[in-house]
């Protein structure tokens, strides 16, 4: 079964509503997919039915924005319920969200930047879910008239002038948030964590003594030589081995749907799929 299962909508910094990634994903021949939105499930049952529509088998999953220290080690969750310990978990990213914003908006306007948070805000669908960074980019973006991408890279990045990474959670707290939740903990892009190789096997290896289900091996930019090694870490550990484009708007790096990944029958067998 053709899947992907990392994918945004406009319930955090995507660009389509649900409806409109689902669509996509049935032109191009996806069958089962996941809406995987940064630090929320919102809109679930929205996801859900847009899937139906589209006659595509749904995943609820969410990406939990995960620090190790300073270093991006996002986490994917497949399967959870959404319960008081989800609304628990979820009001304290909204918090951590919103200070994040307005530090990083106190450094912009330091810098001659005058964003505001009613700017943040208006690039905002869902003021119910966390603030993402990109909003933050995307705002910015309209005052110096370059790509949200770039306003990213020059100031908001670790080490940028206008950076804030309060309120982080760990890896470890979100895999046991995710465990907790009832669902299946998978990192996200392996290949774009930073470290050497050895301190990210060292990080992996400390990850699965957490109970780390499995690997995203497939990815829109990881290498033949990237996908292989991380297939075979994961055959070698016992781990799941899933997949996703990480589409946030289609362009020509990113489609949804692609690299192909086809969902194997141990993943199926751990997780609720909605027909």
């Amino acid at each position: 079964m053709r899947a992907d299962l990392h994918l945004h909508s406009t319930y955090s910094d995507g660009v389509y509503s649900p409806d409109e990634v689902c669509r996509l994903a049935k032109a191009n021949g996806v069958e089962l997919l996941s809406i995987t939105d940064h630090d929320t499930m919102a809109g679930h049952s929205v996801k859900i039915e847009a899937a139906k529509k589209y006659g595509l088998k749904y995943l609820v999953g969410w990406e939990i924005s995960a620090y190790a220290d300073l270093e991006k080690v996002h986490v994917l969750g497949y399967g959870c319920v959404l319960d008081e310990r989800y609304e628990a978990f979820l009001s304290a990213r909204k918090a951590a969200s919103l200070a994040r914003a307005e530090e990083s908006v106190k450094k912009f306007r330091a810098i001659g930047i005058p964003v505001s948070m009613e700017d943040i805000n208006r690039q905002r669908s869902d003021l119910t879910a966390p603030i993402h960074t990109m909003h933050i980019s995307r705002a910015v973006s309209k005052y110096l008239d370059i790509p949200p991408g770039e306003v990213y890279a020059q100031y908001l990045n670790v080490g940028k002038p206008a950076n804030s990474n309060l309120g982080r959670p760990s890896p470890k707290e979100a895999i046991e948030c995710i465990h907790e939740l009832g669902g299946i903990a998978v990192l996200a892009h392996p290949g774009r964590i930073t470290m050497t190789f050895l301190e990210r096997e060292n990080l992996i290896e400390e990850l699965i003594s957490y109970g780390l289900d499995g690997i995203e091996s497939y990815y829109t930019t990881h290498t033949e030589e990237e996908t292989a090694y991380f297939l075979a870490l994961a055959k070698k550990r016992g781990l799941l081995t899933t997949g996703g484009s990480d589409t946030h708007v289609q362009d020509t790096r990113t489609v949804i749907g692609t690299p192909a990944f086809y969902a194997g029958e141990e993943l199926l067998k751990r997780v609720p799929i909605f027909d």
